[in-house]
């Protein structure tokens, strides 16, 4: 891996510098984006610093892309936030600059870039970001803070999840101490439409649960268009039925417009990732997604994640 040192060189060695993030992005995503681009900007008032990526959709409120033109690209330094492989990167032009750097915190299954910084162990990208700015002494303003805590709130479920560390809780201190609205950020977050309410109630209406502790639901083209809510909205329904007693492991299927279904994975204590894998995604331990290409591969998807919630208790009770 990489060191700090070796990327802020790099950063100061290019007078244009583009930051792309994964597809449908989430708080992590945007959040890593906006607050590495905005210190940038701080630091570096003379450079062209801009942000690439699809449509924010509801996650707007964290940072807006930038108009990124083709030639913006020519003898430009690309980095990559939050994104474990190549096909998830948002805009395929990430690869039309000059020299690429990756800074993730997923498992390194794809170990693109000239230069890489991956910490598998951080539970977000947005905590990476921070560092990197602490350690390069780079402007840690309210504005750049915000969006990294963002980020840091969204991946860690607002700091419940285990991989949640005293070096988190220390950050977001700091983050925090900025000035930074902690309150508004976090209702931003967990706040859904009433259309996105229903959705989430049809979930659990829906929902399939093995005896095993593993669960599914499909949310179908035919739902969205009923309640008027696109594809990226459907995922407020990811964390419904983690929140079910007994429920330990689950998938949520979200049929796209195609015919094919984007996937997400979660789990309570099953290895999921590797299973994500499989069927063209990954992401983390106990959270990933991925795509299936008909019913048949939820079927298959499904059958596999019971497969390893029913092992994860047998070695649990062993």
């Amino acid at each position: 891996m990489n060191t700090f040192d070796e990327i802020f060189k790099k950063i100061n060695d290019y007078s244009t510098i583009i930051i792309h993030r994964h597809q449908h992005p989430d708080p992590d995503a945007l959040g890593s984006q906006a607050g590495l681009a905005r210190s940038l900007k701080l630091a570096f008032p003379e450079k062209k610093i801009l942000c690439a990526g699809g449509p924010e959709g509801d996650l707007v409120w964290i940072n807006k892309m930038d108009e990124v033109k083709d030639e913006d690209y020519q003898g430009a330094l690309v980095i990559t936030v939050d994104t474990a492989n190549t096909p998830r990167i948002s805009d395929d032009r990430f690869r039309m600059g000059d020299f690429l750097i990756k800074m993730d915190h997923h498992p390194d299954v794809d170990p693109y870039g000239d230069l890489r910084y991956v910490e598998p162990e951080k539970p977000a990208a947005a905590e990476i970001i921070f560092d990197f700015i602490k350690a390069e002494k780079l402007p840690l303003t309210k504005e750049v803070a915000y969006p990294i805590y963002a980020g840091m709130v969204g991946d860690t479920g607002r700091f419940m999840y285990a991989e949640t560390t005293p070096a988190t809780l220390k950050a977001a201190y700091e983050l925090a101490a900025t000035g930074i609205d902690i309150t508004e950020i976090a209702m931003n977050i967990s706040t859904v439409t009433l259309e996105q309410a229903k959705l989430q109630n049809s979930v659990i209406d829906l929902l399939h649960v093995d005896p095993c502790g593993a669960a599914y639901a499909v949310v179908t083209q035919q739902q969205l268009h009923k309640l008027g809510i696109n594809e990226d909205q459907a995922s407020a329904t990811i964390g419904t039925p983690g929140r079910i007693k007994g429920i330990i492991a689950w998938n949520i299927f979200v049929e796209k417009a195609d015919g094919t279904y984007r996937v997400h994975y979660r789990s309570k204590g099953p290895i999921i990732n590797q299973l994500a894998e499989q069927h063209n995604g990954g992401g983390h331990a106990l959270a990933s997604g991925a795509n299936a290409v008909d019913m048949k591969e939820v079927e298959q998807i499904f059958a596999e994640v019971v497969e390893v919630t029913k092992k994860y208790n047998e070695n649990a009770n062993e």
